[in-house]
């Protein structure tokens, strides 16, 4: 199979597994501080089981690689908790665009602290996601007539009243920390992946442990099953095709099949669980991933009439 083709496979893979992510948290019944520990525990199993097996654990790993691994697990850590926490108040529709705004934090963090040059066709795609953001937040996404019994604030769905601003701002809060982690680990250049996944979660391991309701574990199988289904698929799994993926596809096609996992979450979302957004949310959360897409792409709006133009930048 060719490279290209077989890399196509793997990041489309990874995408719908993300995409589905969650659907497990919402359906294993636990608290999302328990679910992320868990993520963690099982993820950083299978991670050492890959890294070993890969044989990345011999000679590589230095403090520095350590503490500045550790420090962006940290922000991923708490990523993980606002999103998750976010789909209990906005909806996996809604968190899941919102959270797509990730690109932009990133560009907002080259500007302030990489002296990157802000150009006129990002600022016209922040101004598009802006839209998008607010036609978004006019109003809370509908429960469709056969959402069953699964309904309420315990599992994520219908618990769309006074809570959804909060969780659009966790879903922003997590795209934040999300920038914040990727700045991080640029830092890491030339250091194995999967290793620095597993240091990320081991760290949520130590981090959430005393907060985790150890004493009181999953009593049933169902929900053991989805905790280690996050674990080993959405995280160890994921992360093997998602980064083999990478070292066989140009940096355009990564973007382009990145997209896949807000189309899936959305989709889950209707599916699953009923939830039916407005046309104008709709409309929002398209404009989100229309310029996250064109920011990542590098599509342009306009067509430059001169060298000069095409390159003009706002300091």
């Amino acid at each position: 199979m060719d490279s290209t083709v077989r890399g196509t496979v793997e990041m489309t893979a990874a995408m719908v597994i993300l995409g589905t992510i969650g659907w497990f948290v919402v359906m294993s019944g636990e608290p999302i501080m328990d679910v992320v520990f868990w993520r963690c525990a099982f993820g950083a199993i299978t991670l050492l089981i890959i890294c070993a097996a890969l044989g990345l654990l011999r000679g590589r790993l230095s403090l520095r690689i350590v503490g500045i691994a550790a420090l962006g697990g940290t922000a991923i850590v708490i990523n993980w908790l606002l999103l998750f926490s976010s789909f209990s108040r906005a909806s996996i529709s809604i968190a899941t665009a919102v959270y797509n705004t990730q690109p932009f934090m990133l560009v907002g963090f080259g500007a302030l602290f990489f002296s990157e040059r802000l150009t006129m066709t990002k600022l016209a795609w922040l101004g598009i996601a802006f839209a998008g953001m607010l036609l978004i937040v006019q109003g809370s996404p509908d429960v469709g007539p056969d959402a069953g019994p699964n309904t309420g604030p315990n599992t994520g769905i219908g618990n769309v009243g006074t809570d959804y601003f909060i969780g659009i701002a966790m879903a922003l809060g997590a795209a934040f920390f999300w920038a914040v982690a990727a700045i991080v680990t640029k830092k890491l250049k030339g250091t194995p992946p999967h290793l620095i996944a597993l240091i990320q979660v081991c760290v949520g391991v130590v981090m959430l442990a005393p907060f985790a309701n150890l004493s009181h574990l999953p009593a049933d199988a169902w929900s053991w099953s989805m905790l280690a289904t996050l674990g080993v698929v959405h995280t160890g799994l994921m992360y093997i095709l998602m980064y083999g993926a990478i070292q066989k596809l140009p940096t355009h096609l990564q973007g382009s099949l990145s997209f896949i996992y807000p189309v899936v979450a959305i989709l889950v979302d209707v599916v699953a669980f009923g939830h039916r957004l407005h046309p104008a949310q709709i409309v929002g959360a398209a404009a989100i991933l229309v310029a996250a897409a064109g920011m990542n792409l590098g599509w342009t709006l306009w067509k430059s009439k001169t060298p000069a133009e095409s390159t003009q930048a706002i300091k």
